[in-house]
């Protein structure tokens, strides 16, 4: 008779949660981006988050470099720090579709891996847990809004409310 693990889940939310606390605590591409070509402002009047994101565009309208720098939750910073290390790298329109599956994933209480989805999340999917607190989803979503608003030059502040 085979053994089943029914700890799996439980197993793969704490590597989840750990690496949501990892990257709060250490967030990665922290700071002021000074040769910048966008930036956005993010607020999140529930919890209090704020940010401001900066990104760097080539030539070839691939995002040579993203930074961030602000204050929140944990979700908020991790969300921000792990947006951060998977849009480096990505044309505007890889950006912009991780944007749609990130914040569709997040948003739709349901959500089951759209076919329609393109990018593989990878670490992402650590912040699937939030969906599961309605309130949390605004905290995640908010660095990923103002990556939508910086990639399209709007300068108003993107507000979760």
């Amino acid at each position: 008779m085979m053994a089943v693990d029914i700890n799996s889940s439980d197993e793969m939310r704490e590597l989840y949660r750990e690496l949501i606390l990892d990257h709060a605590r250490s967030p990665r591409h922290f700071g002021k981006l000074d040769d910048a070509t966008h930036t956005a402002e993010g607020i999140n009047p529930f919890c209090g988050d704020k940010l401001r994101l900066f990104v760097r565009l080539d030539d070839d309208e691939v995002i040579a470099a993203v930074k961030f720098e602000g204050s929140g939750c944990a979700i908020s910073i991790a969300s921000a720090s792990l947006l951060t290390e998977m849009v480096t790298d990505m044309t505007v329109g890889q950006a912009l579709d991780c944007f749609d599956a990130v914040t569709r994933r997040l948003t739709r209480p349901n959500y089951s891996n759209d076919s329609n989805d393109t990018i593989d999340l990878g670490k992402l999917r650590a912040l699937d847990g939030v969906r599961e607190f309605p309130s949390r989803v605004k905290c995640a979503t908010l660095a990923w809004h103002a990556l939508n608003s910086a990639i399209h030059g709007q300068s108003t502040t993107v507000s979760t409310e």
